[in-house]
This record gives structure tokens, C-alpha cells and sequence, in this order.
């Protein structure tokens, strides 16, 4: 069902809600606020590459609580075992029947930190719930709840006794950003406020998680035009024939950019998706996906320069008209 006007208000409303709510808890961060609700209401998941002590642990926390959910934090660490992260089929002697004991993967937020920590047989247990949102133990699937997102950190300053994420696994986050530090007036509130650390105790939720999954299914149908869809089309094209890129933009890679251009803009008051949409989250949504060629990579090159390029060269089709 296409969405309307009215629809596209009310949208944009409820998510201006649900980003000051989330932002009680982490002060002066909007632009990130808003690209972690797109890509829950385009049921996707995010990869958060940051120092320690900015704020990812409170962001999904307050996310969680904001959409009534339930989160879960998964430490990644060397010695993590699948079974860890899914859940195990245990044997009840009392009642004689085999019982799955769900892991912390079942939950409306997961925080996996530093998922780059564990083993790539590890890291693999989360391919399916990621893409499918379901669990499969023992021959036996096992759905998530709705909404289901993943939020995964990286360390970019710790690099020694790492794995490396594998490009299959990069391709099926839908966006890559960072929290960052905060500005200066921002700190010195979260300085004031130092007494009660975690604000995320204190969110009340703004909306029920039922409601969220209303949300997801509403914007599912927002407008794209066939020249917006050929523009990302072209985009991604684009990135794959640069001479600095290994690996340009896959076909995920552009159809979760049009997942998160409709959600974008509907956030926005929108029911229909406009070319800047595609241009303002090309770098959170495709940046990861793209890898650079050695020699590129040694000169300097990297995947925001290519998209700069990319986005210079392609012409967008209001250009075109």
C-alpha cells in the first residue's frame, strides 16, 4: 500500500519523538540517532567503528528502552563459542523432552562489542539471523522478534589480536558510522550530569515495539521513482568500475540503499524518495562495502573518495533532465 501525505507526516512526527527520546541519553548526537532509526525501520543492522567510551553501549540501550524492546550485549572475545551467541538444545531429565535454551541473540537490540574479537567460525553464527532474522539449531528455526537489529562495534585503534570481518559479513550491515566525542557544551552536560552516568534508566518508551513493526511495514511500500532507481543503479556501477576499487557495490549493497532512502525519506515527511536522499546516505550505507585495490589503499585512496568521485561524476537524473 503506497504511502501517503498524511502518513509520510505523522512518520516523520513519531521518529522526531523517538530521536529526542533516544537523545536524553546520548547528548548531541542526532545525525547518528537518525541513522540508527533508519536502519531499524529498514530492519537492518549497523556497525559502529569507534573508540571506547563514546557512547555505543548507552545508544543501544536507549534505543531499546525508547521502542519498549529488549536489548542484550554480547562481549566478543577470542574463546566465544557459537552456542554462545545463538543458544544451545539442552536435555530436561525432569520432563524428558529436549528444550532450546535461547541465547542473547534473541532480543530487539543486540549490542555485539568489538565482534571483530572473535573467531570468523564465531563471527558466521550471526550470518543467518542478520539475513533471515531467525536461528536455525538443530534442524529447527527459531524467529526473532520484531524489530530485531544488531548493532556491532569495532575497535580501530586495538588491532592486535583481531579477525577481520569478512566481506560477506561487511555486506550484510546496512549502514557503517561512528558515535564520535561529543562537542563541547554537550561534554560539560554529560560532565554535569556525572552523578547518574547511564540516562538510559530514566527513558521512558515513546512507542511500542508492535507499533515499530507498523512502522517497518508501512515505509516498505514508500515511492521510488524508476529514475532513482536506475540513478543507484548507475552509482554502484560506478564503484565497481573505478580503477582504485577490488570490489565496487554489490546488488545488496543497492537495494539497501533503496531499503534506507525509503525510511529516509519518510523521516524526512516525505512519500517519496528524492536523488539527494541517496547522496546524503551513500557514505553511511556504502562506504563499507567497497574495497580498495593494494596499490590504491598504499597511495592514500579509500572507499569516501571513491564515492566523492563517484557522486561528482554520475549525474543524478534531475541533472539528466
Amino acid at each position: 500500500m503506497p504511502v501517503t501525505p498524511e502518513n509520510a507526516a505523522w512518520f516523520a512526527e513519531t521518529c522526531g519523538k523517538l530521536t529526542d527520546n533516544v537523545g536524553e541519553a546520548l547528548l548531541g548526537k542526532a545525525p547518528v540517532i537518525r541513522l540508527a532509526l533508519t536502519t531499524m525501520l529498514a530492519e537492518g543492522h549497523l556497525l559502529l567503528e569507534d573508540a571506547p567510551g563514546t557512547g555505543k553501549t548507552a545508544l543501544a540501550r536507549a534505543l531499546a528502552a525508547t521502542v519498549q524492546g529488549s536489548h542484550s550485549r554480547i562481549q566478543f572475545t577470542p574463546d566465544l563459542l557459537p552456542t554462545d551467541i545463538t543458544g544451545v538444545t539442552m536435555y530436561d531429565q525432569a520432563k524428558a523432552v529436549w528444550e532450546f535454551h535461547k541465547g542473547p541473540i534473541f532480543a530487539s537490540v543486540v549490542l555485539a562489542d568489538e565482534i571483530n574479537r572473535a573467531s570468523p567460525k564465531t563471527q558466521s553464527a550471526l550470518l543467518e539471523v542478520m539475513e533471515e532474522s531467525q536461528v536455525t539449531v538443530d534442524g529447527i528455526r527459531y524467529p526473532t522478534d520484531r524489530p530485531f537489529m544488531v548493532i556491532a562495534t569495532q575497535n580501530p585503534i586495538e588491532q592486535a589480536g583481531t579477525y577481520r570481518l569478512p566481506e560477506a559479513q561487511l555486506d550484510r550491515f546496512l549502514m557503517k558510522t561512528s558515535v564520535g566525542y561529543p562537542d563541547r557544551d554537550a561534554a560539560v552536560q554529560i560532565l554535569a550530569g556525572s552523578s547518574r552516568p547511564d540516562r538510559t534508566k530514566e527513558l521512558r518508551p515513546i512507542i511500542s515495539s508492535k507499533a515499530i513493526g507498523e512502522m517497518i511495514d508501512m515505509v516498505r511500500d514508500n515511492h521510488v521513482d524508476t529514475g532513482v532507481l536506475d540513478y543507484v543503479q548507475r552509482l554502484a556501477e560506478a564503484t565497481r568500475d573505478d580503477s582504485d576499487t577490488t570490489l565496487g557495490v554489490s546488488t545488496r549493497g543497492a537495494i539497501a540503499m533503496v531499503r534506507a532512502a525509503r525510511v529516509w525519506a519518510a523521516m524526512h515527511g516525505r512519500n517519496y524518495v528524492l536523488p539527494d536522499d541517496v547522496k546524503e546516505l551513500a557514505g553511511p550505507v556504502w562506504t563499507h562495502r567497497i574495497i580498495m585495490s593494494p596499490d590504491a589503499e598504499f597511495g592514500g585512496s579509500s572507499g569516501t573518495r571513491v564515492l566523492s568521485r563517484v557522486l561528482d561524476v554520475v549525474e543524478s537524473p534531475l541533472a539528466r533532465a
